[in-house]
């Protein structure tokens, strides 16, 4: 990458080989045509995340080799972005990366935002993990 690219999108993946792929593919039809970066933190898988990951010139990599946690994966991922706009998004495909647009879209209406914040509305959580 030449230059440093409009958006980094960061998502910090665990264990994620179930959803990595389709979530590369959504996030690179939702952002064609647009200046983008997309920065996978792999926090310590112990699956096949970092084998199932699509590189390409767009996509970088970070490797933890332990489990640190989402939010220090997180902020490994955030400091390493080069774009001008920083999105996070879950590796579990429970953000709709469709939903990036809106938000980059209103950050770029003029109303002076400097951060825009989506929300789920239904979570697709297992019994297990809304027990834990």
């Amino acid at each position: 990458m030449p230059s440093s690219p409009a958006i980094s999108v960061v998502v910090p993946l665990y264990n994620e080989e179930d959803n990595v792929v389709e979530m590369q593919q959504q996030i690179d039809k939702v952002l064609s045509g647009r200046d983008y970066e997309l920065v996978l933190v792999d926090d310590g898988s112990k699956d096949q995340t970092l084998a199932r990951v699509q590189r390409g010139d767009r996509v970088r990599v970070l490797v933890f080799e332990k489990n640190s946690g989402q939010s220090a994966a997180m902020h490994a991922g955030i400091y390493a972005a080069l774009g001008d706009v920083i999105v996070t998004l879950d590796g579990d495909l429970q953000n709709d990366p469709a939903d990036i647009p809106a938000m980059i879209d209103k950050l770029d209406e003029g109303g002076g935002y400097d951060l825009v914040c989506g929300y789920r509305a239904k979570r697709k959580d297992t019994t297990f993990k809304r027990l834990q």
